[in-house]
């Protein structure tokens, strides 16, 4: 009897553990999008951070999602995104989290980031030894299902590389606005990041954003 209580334990004690560990997605709490500065004060303010600048604090939820939310997020109902996407689609450059505790892709949609491993990147994916340093790397890659319809390579790369552009300077202004210190990273190592992110053939990294205190 008690072998079999013992066994029937141990076999919820798994299914618990199992449950959890495939339950590890985040929900981000609601962005900021009232108060705080102004537009051209954030502009004047707008700077890319020194590597040196990194590693001080810690970035709350709160600010990574008003980040996360001014890079891509649904701003009018459910078809109106902060950056210009082509003929109404949805964001054709998806944007994938690293921190401390692993790396997730951020869902617009719901406001919430998907688990895609428990591996800490940051200090692999860039040639600049200081990426490490900031608390999240913030990920653009392009989503290679969405942009299937252009049938054209040069286009498609060029709307990914505008679609970046704007997502990256709303993060400028949204993090001089919030006084957090971000750094725009061309200069990556787009195959670790294939293999860690777990990417699709067609799917392109383009950069990455460095996002501290």
């Amino acid at each position: 009897m008690f072998n079999h209580i013992q066994k029937l334990s141990i076999t919820i004690l798994s299914l618990f553990i199992f449950v959890f560990a495939a339950n590890a997605d985040i929900n981000l709490p609601t962005p900021q999008t009232k108060e705080g500065m102004g537009i051209f004060d954030a502009l004047k303010r707008r700077s890319s951070t020194p590597g040196g600048g990194f590693g001080v604090g810690n970035v709350s939820d709160q600010e990574l999602s008003t980040l996360l939310w001014a890079a891509s997020g649904l701003n009018r109902g459910k078809r109106g995104w902060t950056v210009p996407m082509a003929n109404g689609k949805p964001p054709y450059v998806r944007i994938y989290v690293a921190g401390e505790n692993g790396v997730f892709r951020y869902e617009w949609d719901g406001q919430y980031l998907q688990e895609i491993s428990t591996n800490d990147i940051r200090g692999d994916i860039g040639q600049q030894a200081f990426t490490k340093r900031a608390a999240y790397s913030l990920i653009f890659v392009t989503d290679g299902t969405a942009l299937a319809d252009f049938n054209d390579n040069e286009k498609a790369n060029n709307f990914s590389q505008i679609a970046v552009g704007a997502m990256s300077q709303n993060m400028y202004l949204a993090a001089a606005s919030l006084k957090l210190n971000v750094r725009y990273i061309h200069s990556i190592k787009p195959e670790i990041i294939r293999t860690e992110l777990k990417l699709a053939d067609n799917d392109q990294p383009i950069g990455i954003m460095l996002l501290g205190k």
